[in-house]
């Protein structure tokens, strides 16, 4: 890799998840000080749960049952995708959270449309929010971040590639607030050198703090 090259970092998030939203504000501030590149994907918290969804609360249960909140935003992002390329998606998940979570107007058609014209994008995208027509590439870039690190994690997945050309990945890091400059450079150096060390898995403490949207 040449010197001005910069290093990939695969992002998976669903637009619903705070705690992604958190991590995906973390790494705009690592691409600033470290040479990273963020790729943005689409995963899905109801994909992931659609086969445990007895198990759930019964509030995020109906999140995430066909037609509830958790649908809109992905599909809404996958067909902004697939429609005008994936250089909109980073740029779709910054407005959709920003209205999402830093102004706390949630998931409606409100916010939606506001994120689509936020990110310059056509207001009709919308209506596949509602729509199946591209849950297939949706399902398949969920699998292909899920697979890199199991089923037993949410959103956020990162991927970067190691020293053997082999993907390090990864869920979170869970933090609150996104930390910033140094802080921002010093959380990164430490999740990779973590992250790759074979058989390395886990290590959490209990949150006492919910996100801080600064």
């Amino acid at each position: 890799m040449s010197e001005t090259a910069k290093t990939p970092a695969d992002f998976w998030f669903d637009p619903l998840c705070p705690w992604a939203w958190m991590t995906s504000r973390w790494m705009l501030e690592v691409e600033k000080v470290r040479p990273v590149e963020v790729r943005w994907h689409v995963m899905s918290l109801a994909v992931l749960n659609e086969d445990k969804i007895d198990e759930l609360p019964e509030e995020y249960r109906e999140n995430i049952r066909p037609g509830g909140k958790a649908w809109g935003p992905v599909r809404v992002v996958t067909a902004a995708q697939q429609l005008h390329g994936d250089e909109v998606v980073g740029r779709l998940y910054t407005a959709l959270g920003t209205r999402i979570h830093n102004e706390g107007l949630g998931v409606t058609p409100e916010s939606i449309a506001a994120a689509l014209d936020d990110a310059g994008l056509p207001a009709d995208l919308i209506e596949y929010a509602d729509k199946d027509t591209y849950d297939a590439q949706l399902r398949a870039s969920h699998k292909a971040g899920i697979d890199l690190v199991g089923q037993e994690v949410g959103t956020p997945v990162i991927a970067v590639p190691g020293s053997d050309g082999d993907q390090i990945a990864f869920f979170g890091p869970v933090v609150t607030p996104a930390p910033k400059g140094e802080e921002a450079a010093k959380l990164w150096d430490g999740t990779l050198m973590v992250a790759s060390i074979p058989g390395f898995y886990e290590i959490k403490r209990t949150r006492t703090q919910g996100p801080v949207f600064d």
